[in-house]
């Protein structure tokens, strides 16, 4: 969990009535859109809603149902339709990623109820959280690899979304499949397949992007080519490289010292060893050159840096399904990760002399394997049991050229060793009631160890995390969910190992606060409960139409959350910055006895033939329940829309989306206070459907139409104002 830093106060009353009469506003014009277009049974062209509906391919028949949100492979790890999920999924698809022109993972994830990006608008210091839990409470995932890496004013993940194919969102507690950090949720990004490009009847193929952005002067080029040469043998790879220079904001400043040059790389390939065997193998490296200030997530000023952060990902996994086999369908998985971001001080102003190189390594050694069984129980329905093992080991290692050790990145290593288990049980006519019934229980046990040199001991704990989803669908168009879980987070070596000098003020005899380690914080444990629900409807407006809505509150209760303290005295009111030591603070990690926080979420997708809508709504609050303070990361309520006018006579897509924030006044601190604010985006596609341009693409953006000047939460730092977008693809297959 962590604090907030100073910002502007808003007007607060104002806000809430832009917001209200933003959305009252939006939703009537889009009724009214729908009825406009509602006589007319064109075709519509291929395209996903940045919300995840679908619509059917260019040259398909009009009457073919709209195809709403595809599965999610990350909720139980089996396909399962999110609407039926008890809880909260969501399906970010390439489609939507392209529409997006998406930069940054947070531009891939805005219109994502319950989750939020705070760290400013530097891509390396953009740090996710979902539903108040940010950090090592939320497990990332690329292609099943855990990425651990963790800093207290970087990123926590790295990689350019040229280079995704979808991303799926799990909100809640979910450590009954994923284990540690599961208490917010779990974030998994995929890389591109094959399949993705290729019919079964085709054999090659490329693809050629290039794209700008004005508001950081960002250009992106990109090439993947991917191939079947032979039967059961599938090849893949891709290269992309974005330079940007520094960001204009809203208003009209610029964040100086945000240059950045990012250069990504994949490689994927595939062979059948056998019927139903398959191998397969993929390397990815990331590497982005930037000059910002050391603490990235700041608004600049001093403390300038020559930053480097680099990110190899490996994996190799095993595959078994044979159809006809219902006990065994098998993955195993082995991967390496390695992080490291090197900083080159190009001042005096910060904790140390020009010239000094900072490191911070971390390296993940992983793997998984589960199985499923599926057992028949004829008319009743069946059980999928999935099961398996997993097992990794972060290590890091930090440096300081002038002085050895690095402040608050102690050498150390963590251990994790799991075991999984769980049930998808489908009922039919459950106890002779009508309708459909999915019962998930499911439970995981986990044993973790951290070592440093800076102690002497060892640190060792074991959790057992359960969970019991139950899904009822009375009639096809209604259901209803509950879910308990609980999860747990165990403690990071940089929580629990701190140690060095945290940072320095240059008042009087000067200032040091510096770092305390806690080798006796306990591991940080979550009870959920979360119920909703949602109806599914055809023919609502026009033949062949669909609409959904779910909704879902949640509630957790916590026990010893893990926070940080900066205890720092404040020169002259609390002591004398003219005797030395006087006015020396410390920085630790604790644990906050007892803790809740609460919620709703909602996700509504209509789609015909003419127009897509999608809308998104969270509110969130959280509380320390000892003191009544404020706890969490939490966030403003806010609704994002997106609408699309489908024009499939000139192949063409043209689009409006809005991301609506009330004021944000949950806070400790009056200074953390934030206004309102509506940021609006128009974007247009063009994607041939035949004649000599069939394979191209045109994605024109126009991001921050207004110009709005607001922040995120928890940093100084204006997000990036008005920007004019274009990516340029063309891709071919034979």
């Amino acid at each position: 969990m962590a604090k907030g830093r100073r910002t502007r106060r808003g007007t607060h009353d104002h806000g809430r009535g832009v917001l209200a009469g933003g959305v009252a506003g939006m939703m009537v014009g889009s009724v009214l859109a729908t009825t406009a277009w509602a006589e007319d049974p064109a075709p519509s062209p291929e395209g996903t809603s940045a919300t995840g509906a679908v619509a059917a391919p260019a040259g398909e028949e009009a009457g073919q149902t709209v195809r709403l949100a595809p599965v999610s492979v990350t909720a139980t790890r089996n396909p399962i339709d999110p609407f039926l999920y008890p809880g909260m999924v969501t399906v970010v698809e390439r489609e939507s990623l392209q529409t997006l022109q998406s930069s940054t993972p947070a531009d891939a994830l805005k219109l994502v109820p319950g989750v939020a990006f705070t760290g400013g608008p530097r891509r390396s210091g953009e740090v996710p959280s979902l539903r108040g839990f940010t950090g090592a409470d939320v497990v990332i995932l690329v292609d099943g690899m855990r990425q651990n890496f963790g800093s207290g004013h970087d990123g926590r993940f790295f990689l350019d979304p040229a280079a995704l194919s979808r991303v799926e969102v799990l909100r809640g507690s979910a450590s009954s499949l994923y284990g540690s950090g599961g208490t917010g949720g779990v974030i998994d990004f995929r890389t591109p397949q094959v399949d993705d490009f290729l019919e079964p009847d085709q054999r090659f193929g490329f693809t050629v992007a290039g794209g700008v952005q004005s508001a950081n002067k960002e250009w992106l080029g990109s090439l993947t080519t991917y191939a079947r040469p032979m039967d059961g043998v599938d090849l893949l790879g891709q290269v992309s490289r974005r330079t940007s220079g520094s960001i204009r904001l809203g208003g009209g400043e610029t964040l100086e010292d945000s240059d950045d040059s990012i250069v990504s790389a994949l490689v994927k390939g595939g062979v059948e060893l056998a019927p139903h065997h398959r191998l397969e193998t993929s390397f990815s490296r990331f590497t982005n050159d930037a000059r910002e200030p050391n603490n990235g997530q700041g608004v600049g000023g001093n403390d300038i840096v020559d930053k480097s952060i680099h990110n190899d990902n490996f994996r190799v996994a095993y595959l078994y399904n044979d159809p006809n086999n219902p006990w065994v369908n098998l993955d195993a998985t082995a991967y390496y990760t390695t992080f490291s971001a090197d900083e080159l001080r190009l001042d005096s102003n910060g904790a140390g002399p020009v010239g000094e190189l900072l490191t911070r390594d971390v390296n993940t050694l992983g793997m998984r394997l589960e199985n499923r069984s599926r057992v028949g129980l004829g008319e009743l329905g069946g059980v999928t049991f999935t099961y398996g093992v997993e097992s990794y080991r972060d290590s890091q290692e930090g440096e300081a050229s002038a002085s050895s050790d690095r402040g608050g990145v102690p050498n150390a290593d963590a251990t994790f060793v799991g075991g999984f288990t769980q049930a998808e049980i489908n009922l039919d006519s459950p106890l002779g009631l009508p309708g459909h019934l999915l019962l998930i229980p499911g439970a995981r046990f986990d044993y973790y160890s951290l070592s440093s040199d800076l102690v002497d001991e060892n640190t060792t704990e074991s959790r057992v995390s359960p969970r019991f989803g139950v899904t009822y669908q009375p009639r096809e168009w209604l259901m209803m969910f509950a879910n308990y879980a609980e999860a747990f987070r165990a403690p990071t070596f940089n929580e629990m190992y701190l140690s060095g000098v945290h940072f320095q003020m240059p008042i009087g005899r000067g200032i040091v606060n510096r770092f305390v380690a806690n080798p006796d914080l306990k591991p940080q444990t979550t009870r959920t409960v979360e119920v909703g629900g949602g109806l599914s409807f055809h023919d609502v407006i026009t033949p062949r139409d669909e609409a959904r809505v779910k909704v879902s509150h949640y509630r957790t209760w916590g026990e010893d959350f893990i926070d940080l303290a900066v205890n720092q005295p404040t020169p002259f009111a609390d002591c004398s910055p003219f005797v030395r030591g006087a006015c020396d603070g410390t920085t630790s990690s604790v644990n906050i006895p007892s803790a809740r926080l609460w919620g709703t979420e909602v996700e509504a997708h209509y789609e015909m033939h003419r127009v897509r809508f999608g809308l998104g709504f969270s509110t969130i609050d959280g509380e320390n329940t000892k003191t009544g303070e404020k706890l969490g990361i939490l966030t403003p309520d806010t609704v994002t829309l997106d609408t699309a006018l489908k024009l499939p006579e000139i192949d063409s897509v043209v689009g409006w989306r809005a991301t609506l924030a009330g004021a944000f006044t949950k806070v400790n601190d009056p200074d953390e206070k934030r206004d309102a604010y509506q940021v609006h985006d128009l974007y247009y596609t063009y994607q041939p459907s035949e004649g000599p341009w069939q394979g191209a693409r045109l994605d024109l953006g126009f991001d921050n139409v207004f110009d709005q000047e607001y922040s995120r939460v928890y940093t100084d730092a204006t997000e990036v104002g008005r920007s004019f977008k274009m990516m340029l693809s063309y891709t071919q297959a034979w």
